[in-house]
């Protein structure tokens, strides 16, 4: 049965994916869940067999990814990403310039040999305490730090995710395996052209803004949280905290009240109708010149009506520490109150940074994010356990978590094997990469537990379930409709131009878009459009491997660029501006050269 000359399973599926794109456009879901939900819809209308959509899940390269993040994360825990930042900081004492050329150069080469992504997110404080010591914003520099990363990727086969992706995606459309430095030239030119035009526009198109830390006061001063007891029969039993006096005094500021060692601050909207009882604790944060006052005075007196006073007992030293919740974070999804922050760690959240708004009050209940950014102020040794726990990322200290050094040289061979391997052809890299994690684990480097957060589960549900819609569209001929359209607007003038269109497109769909998901789409349209051209079909997915990659201009299409977007206190126009003319040169670079590499 058709419609117009269109079947009713490819129109069926079309919607389908017309739908997944404004879905994740709009962030209805998280898009792991909107492109399962798409899966599920495809099975209960019968578009979609079960039989054609498990051999999905033997795809090897969502299985080669997995792989490679745990061998990215062996290179973290081993301190080898940190020790690369460390010495680009020394540098900073001779030359500035040198030190970010070294720092982007350096950020480059990291990921052309392991996942980007947490390249981005160990060198961040790097590049935050390096901003200072040449004083600049930091947002002068984060932004070249993630487009840093995204040339770097393109350089060789497992620099990102998305190239083993397309490179899966070609090999089911018939394609031979993509061989791991074969990408490398165009890629170093790519690589070089954008580095370049970073050098000499960037000074002038990057914004020159303050941090979150900056914007809400200055971190750097020495504060202190003092905390005072209500005693039994204290004059500030059954009173509030401003019928006590307290909130009026000059001493400190009161930001909570614990009571049976549980926090009113999040169990109540505001504090200053809170009637005292005995044994409360209040939470005062001061500095350095009452704490001596109140050490002298031996007591917490406040201007009430007659004298009230509080127990000091206790004073700790507390630091301002602004950290991000990483992408793998267990803080993503829940609730601040729920976190129990006080509890664990004696941390209070200050403040709650999400795309440009800063929310400094009512934040409480609010679900995480990746990419949000907490200030948060408590004594260092709290603030460090917090870290290491691994429920946020320091923005402003490199150190923070033990590394196992000793194990360095052995993350390393690990990532060296899998490469050269494949280059020699021993073993596809699905197989060498399982390998690697293997050994990466037996041999210390990381831990068991660890390897269940390196994964990005999220991003491994995604993969599968736009591999799902992938075969949908294929099956029932959707494919074909895309790829008859793109020979209608590309037909007259020949194949290298559609070869650019394909770039164009891809790159397009790919700033609103996961890049993971239009590269597992694209490839098959692109292999199409090259066999209705009769030319070779390995020049049309190399160029949607590119186009996926190299995404600039939003901060939504690359998971580095939401990283520093977010770090950075940008703005999203700040992508645009500094993003779009990138997209734009590399678009016309790679239309004239993949040809050349890859001749049609």
């Amino acid at each position: 049965m058709a419609i117009a000359g269109i079947g009713v399973d490819a129109l069926f599926v079309l919607l389908v994916t017309a739908g997944v794109f404004v879905a994740f456009a709009r962030a209805w879901a998280p898009p792991d869940v909107i492109a399962m939900t798409a899966v599920a819809l495809l099975l209960l209308a019968g578009v979609l067999r079960t039989e054609d959509l498990l051999p999905v899940f033997s795809n090897s390269g969502p299985i080669t990814v997995a792989c490679m993040f745990v061998l990215s994360a062996a290179l973290d825990r081993t301190g080898v990403i940190e020790w690369v930042g460390l010495r680009v900081s020394a540098l900073a004492e001779h030359s500035h310039s040198f030190a970010i050329v070294v720092l982007l150069g350096g950020v480059m080469l990291l990921s052309a040999f392991m996942n980007n992504t947490p390249v981005v997110v160990v060198m961040t404080p790097v590049v935050i305490g390096l901003a200072a010591t040449i004083g600049v914003a930091p947002t002068r520099l984060l932004i070249p730090l993630s487009y840093a990363a995204i040339l770097g990727g393109v350089c060789t086969l497992i620099g990102t995710s998305t190239n083993l992706l397309a490179d899966g995606a070609a090999q089911a459309q018939g394609l031979a395996a993509f061989g791991m430095f074969e990408i490398t030239g165009l890629g170093l030119i790519m690589a070089t052209v954008g580095g370049l035009y970073l050098a000499v526009f960037g000074r002038i198109l990057l914004p020159d803004r303050p941090s979150l830390a900056a914007l809400l006061g200055d971190g750097s001063q020495r504060r202190f949280l003092t905390e005072g007891l209500v005693l039994q029969g204290s004059k500030a039993v059954g009173r509030t905290l401003a019928e006590a006096g307290l909130m009026r005094n000059p001493a400190g500021v009161v930001i909570d009240i614990i009571r049976d060692d549980r926090s009113l601050r999040h169990r109540m909207r505001d504090l200053t109708g809170v009637q005292l009882e005995a044994g409360d604790r209040v939470v005062l944060q001061t500095h350095a010149r009452e704490v001596m006052g109140l050490r002298a005075a031996g007591k917490l007196a406040f201007p009430g009506d007659g004298e009230v006073a509080l127990e000091p007992v206790s004073t700790q030293q507390a630091v301002v520490m602004e950290g991000i919740v990483g992408p793998g974070s267990r803080l993503v999804g829940r609730s601040i109150v729920d976190l129990n922050l006080r509890r664990r760690y004696g941390v209070f959240v200050i403040a709650v940074h999400r795309q440009h708004e800063n929310l400094s009050q009512s934040f409480d209940r609010l679900a995480l994010r990746f990419g949000d950014t907490l200030l948060l102020e408590g004594p260092p040794e709290g603030i460090q356990r917090l870290v290491e726990d691994g429920l946020l990322l320091n923005l402003n200290e490199v150190h923070t978590r033990p590394l196992r050094r000793q194990r360095a040289p052995l993350a390393i061979a690990a990532i060296a094997g899998v490469m050269l391997l494949a280059t020699l052809g021993i073993m596809p890299i699905a197989g060498l990469a399982i390998i690697a994690t293997v050994a990466v684990v037996v041999l210390g480097c990381v831990r068991p537990d660890e390897i269940y957060e390196a994964i990005e589960w999220r991003l491994l549900l995604l993969i599968f379930g736009m591999l799902g819609l992938s075969v949908a569209m294929e099956q029932t001929g959707a494919v074909l409709l895309l790829v008859e359209g793109m020979l209608a607007l590309a037909g007259p003038f020949g194949p290298f131009v559609a070869l650019s269109m394909i770039y164009l497109m891809a790159s397009l769909l790919t700033e609103m878009v996961s890049n993971n998901a239009i590269a597992v789409l694209m490839v098959p349209i692109a292999v199409g459009v090259a066999q209705q051209f009769g030319v070779d079909p390995r020049p049309f997915a190399v160029a949607v491997m590119f186009a996926a990659s190299a995404c600039f201009a939003t901060p939504i299409g690359y998971q580095t660029n939401t990283f520093v977007y977010h770090a950075g206190n940008y703005r999203f126009s700040d992508f645009v501006k500094v993003g779009l003319p990138l997209n734009l040169l590399l678009w016309l670079v790679a239309s004239a050269l993949i040809p050349l590499f890859w001749p049609l």
